[in-house]
Formats: C-alpha cells, structure tokens, sequence
C-alpha cells in the first residue's frame, strides 16, 4: 500500500461514524473489498465480513447493519459471554457473570434490571427484578 492510502485508511478510521457500511461507501467511496481493512482497525481486532456481519477472530457476531442504516453492535468479555450491547434506536444494554458464566446481572436502557444468583451446580437460586419480583431460594 502507498503512504498516501494508508493515511487515508487512517483518516477514515478516525472519522467514521456508525452506521458502518453506508458511510464507508456513501461518505468515503470505498468498495466491498476494503471493508475489512477498515473494520479490523475500527474495532481494534481482525475481522470477517459476511453480508452485513462482522464477526471477531473468534467467530462472535460484533457487528451488524441493515440498508436502511439501523445497526447494533455487541462486546464480548474473555469469557465469550457478551457483556454490553447497543443499537442505532439508542437502546443499549450491560450483561455480567459469575466465574461458571452464569449472568447475575442485566441492566437496560430502559432501566429494567435483573440480579440473579445462582449456586455451586449453576442452579439459579435468588432472582430480583426492578419490576419488584423476588424469587429466594437460598
């Protein structure tokens, strides 16, 4: 690649906005085939394309786009877990889990919660919701 095209890539990399693939071809003029260039350093990790997907090295869904523009995006802890999710309508969502990869915790941006726990077989002992629900089988 020449300089001049390497710092345009860099450019376009730090300007980019979602949604994704509607501004690497309509805003930036770049053709399918450098898509993943791009991608790779806007998520900071190799990735694949398939339509308009975009998975990580470890095959997790990341990414995606509808033509319309609407999109969400999605990261995954060590785990393969996901742990934070958001989306073009402006919902978004955090996720946590104990060390078995249980969730014990949801939260949304609506402002709906749930805790759970759960015991040494991974049976789910103790629910709680922002709803007021309360399930104590400890």
């Amino acid at each position: 690649m020449n300089k001049k095209y390497i710092k345009y890539i860099e450019y376009i990399v730090s300007d980019i906005q979602k949604p994704y693939f509607h501004n690497m071809r309509d805003n930036y003029g770049l053709t399918p085939d450098e898509y993943e260039l791009v991608l790779s350093k806007v998520f900071n990790q190799p990735v694949t394309i398939k339509r308009r997907y975009v998975y990580d090295i470890n095959g997790n869904e990341i990414y995606f786009e509808k033509s319309d523009g609407y999109w969400y995006k999605k990261e995954y802890g060590d785990n393969g877990n996901v742990f934070y999710y958001e989306n073009s309508d402006g919902e978004w969502g955090k996720y946590e889990y104990d060390t078995n990869g249980n969730n014990i915790y949801y939260e949304d941006s609506d402002g709906y919660w749930v805790k759970q726990g759960y015991n040494q077989n991974n049976n789910r002992t103790y629910y709680e919701n922002s709803d007021g629900i309360i399930n104590d089988n400890r």
